[in-house]
């Protein structure tokens, strides 16, 4: 297991997967495996549970880490999309208001 190493605590894809596996294999407690991680055990709780939504094994209407991707990536383009669709405008009104002087 690899933790990237900076500042703000973020961990590798690789590494939460590695935590959650050896939270599932081992008969020990979230708890017990965050503290020998050095991570919290919230985090760690979490990471466990999205494992769980991701395998469909969570509540009804929970997003799964890929959907959540996408939504995100979504929303980013439909952002990208409303900033064109506002310059276009702008450029019409521009290019309608000189047709008429």
């Amino acid at each position: 297991m690899s933790k990237k190493s900076n500042t703000s605590k973020r961990y590798t894809a690789e590494f939460k997967k590695d935590a959650v596996d050896l939270v599932r294999s081992s008969g020990r407690t979230v708890t017990e495996v965050a503290r020998e991680l050095g991570v919290s055990s919230e985090g760690l709780r979490g990471w466990v549970r999205q494992a769980e939504i991701d395998r469909g094994e969570g509540p009804a209407g929970v997003l799964t880490t890929a959907e959540r991707e996408e939504l995100v990536r979504l929303r980013r383009k439909v952002r990208e999309q409303e900033q064109t669709i506002e310059v276009l405008g702008k450029a019409t009104a521009f290019f309608a208001q000189q047709k008429t002087k």
